[in-house]
Parts: structure tokens; C-alpha cells; sequence
């Protein structure tokens, strides 16, 4: 089970990391057909791809130097969040790499599950 959180650390690591920084080199995509095509255009025309980048390139920092992975896995939880949605809702035929981050997300969030806790409390102290 170390190995596969490792990998999947890794992985994770290294997918937001080349997110993040292909973020502020990336220009605007060929149009996309439908709402998806709309929702790129204002994605890259109100430079949000920027914002995004960073938390994802400090996300993947943070994967691959092992430090502060809860606070990486609340902030990429957002991001997958979105991409899943996304590709449900604007574009279901590009949902398998969003999967495939779900699952290597919901390994290495297993591994510090104590950690991750004490957000679904309902009161605090």
C-alpha cells in the first residue's frame, strides 16, 4: 500500500505541477464546439487559467516534496472537482484522465485520512 501512495503522490505531483506551469505558457486553444467552447473562451480571454496554474503548481510542489499534503489534496480536490464537472456537464468524452486524477487523489487522501478528519466535523470545539 506504500508504494501505491507513493506513486500516486507522485503522479499527482507531477500532473499538477506541468498543469500549472503549461499555465502561463499556454495560448488559447482552438475553439471547442457548444458551451464548452464558450466556457474555454472566458477560462483563457479573463486569464482565471492563471490563477489556477499557481494553486496547481504549488499543489504539485507540495505532492512531490511530501510536505503539506493535506493542505495539496483540499486545494487539487477543488480543481478535480471542476474538471469533473466540466466533463459531465460540457463534454462527457474527455472524462477519463479526470477519473484516473479522482483515483490516485482518493489513494494518497486515504493515506492521511486522520488528517483530513477533522474538516467533516460538524461542530468545533
Amino acid at each position: 500500500m506504500k508504494i501505491a501512495v507513493l506513486v500516486s503522490r507522485i503522479l499527482l505531483g507531477l500532473v499538477f505541477l506541468a498543469s500549472g506551469i503549461s499555465g502561463f505558457f499556454i495560448t488559447t486553444p482552438p475553439p471547442m464546439p457548444g458551451l464548452a467552447g464558450a466556457f474555454q473562451d472566458v477560462y483563457f480571454h479573463s486569464h482565471w487559467v492563471l490563477f489556477v496554474g499557481v494553486v496547481e503548481l504549488i499543489a504539485g510542489v507540495l505532492f512531490l516534496f511530501n510536505r503539506f499534503v493535506p493542505l495539496a489534496l483540499v486545494a487539487t480536490a477543488a480543481i478535480i472537482f471542476n474538471i469533473l464537472v466540466f466533463h459531465i456537464i460540457m463534454m462527457p468524452l474527455g472524462i477519463f484522465p479526470g477519473l484516473v486524477l479522482l483515483g490516485l487523489w482518493l489513494i494518497v487522501a486515504f493515506s492521511v485520512r486522520p488528517h483530513l478528519e477533522p474538516l467533516l466535523a460538524s461542530k468545533t470545539r
